[in-house]
């Protein structure tokens, strides 16, 4: 049976989203999951959160609640769980649609925020990308992101009830020919409920990346 490595940012293991991976992948994959903030207590996680102006991330957290971190001091965790879980696996999966570029590995790793840059690229045409992220202040994070696209953006959270029917209907009102759901916590069922909202194709990292992920499987 061939192994994957599922790193999240927050803690393992992501019971709200790899019953929604694993189809992709079939019968003959195991996932290994791991997570960035696994081994830290409550009081070494909350000293993750982000200073002003910091690049800032959200992730679930193991008993269902959710963490802001500060991209910087996450990345030491994050590289440290890689490196251990890489040493059971053929290839591993950063489970964030965050940029990451100096992450280092010795195996195959997926990068969602580069399979769902070039994922839009290929399907978008002359039309304008609608994304949906978690917080208000990844908003202006995500200018660099998509390059010379045509981009609005709305924020809604994955991990708690959350108005993504507004969101994606505000994006389609702002013009959006195509909806991005730019985090890996949103659900199938994000996806279905921006799509009736709006009647626009809606992409979904996490399968986009899980179908990426059976190609190396």
């Amino acid at each position: 049976m061939k192994k994957i490595a599922l790193v999240t940012i927050g803690q393992s293991p992501r019971v709200d989203m790899t019953p929604e991976m694993r189809p992709f992948l079939g019968a003959d994959v195991e996932f290994v999951e791991a997570g960035a903030l696994d081994s830290l207590s409550t009081e070494q996680i909350k000293a993750l959160a982000p200073d002003p102006d910091e690049q800032t991330y959200v992730s679930r957290l193991r008993n269902g609640d959710s963490a802001k971190l500060s991209k910087r001091k996450l990345l030491p965790h994050l590289q440290a769980e890689l490196q251990k879980v890489e040493k059971l696996v053929s290839s591993s999966i950063i489970v964030c649609t965050g940029h990451f570029p100096t992450i280092q590995h010795e195996k195959p790793l997926l990068f969602p925020d580069k399979i769902l840059c070039h994922f839009v690229q290929a399907v978008i045409g002359d039309g304008t990308l609608g994304a949906i992220v978690p917080l208000e202040e990844q908003i202006q994070q995500l200018a660099g992101k998509w390059g010379e696209l045509p981009l609005v953006s709305e924020a809604a959270t994955p991990y708690a009830s959350s108005d993504i029917e507004g969101a994606a209907a505000a994006l389609k009102q702002q013009g959006a020919t195509l909806l991005v759901l730019d985090c890996m916590g949103y659900t199938n069922a994000h996806k279905q409920r921006a799509q009736a909202a709006t009647g626009l194709p809606v992409i979904l990292a996490r399968s986009a990346v899980a179908r990426a992920a059976a190609e190396l499987a």
